[in-house]
């Protein structure tokens, strides 16, 4: 089965990955890494605003908004019959 990973920031409305990597340069990472978006863990796409920014995601049963820009930071893996 082939994945493909994409910046969390174009994963479609509606479509689940797992978190690959995130961007350990950036002052955000470390806070993203607190609120539990950690290598490894699963991750929705819920429902994203109407100017397509910010996007609301489910990660580890609870939902969290975060803009683009923060989004940009994460790589997930997803596969095509997910996206």
């Amino acid at each position: 089965m082939v994945r493909t990973t994409v910046n969390l920031s174009e994963l479609p409305e509606g479509s689940t990955a797992t978190i690959r990597d995130i961007d350990a340069l950036s002052p955000t990472s470390q806070r993203l890494l607190d609120m539990g978006f950690v290598p490894g863990t699963p991750i929705r796409a819920v429902k994203r605003a109407p100017m397509g920014d910010p996007t609301t995601f489910e990660i580890r049963g609870y939902q969290v908004g975060l803009r683009r820009s923060e989004s940009a930071l994460i790589d997930v893996e997803i596969k095509p019959d997910d996206k």
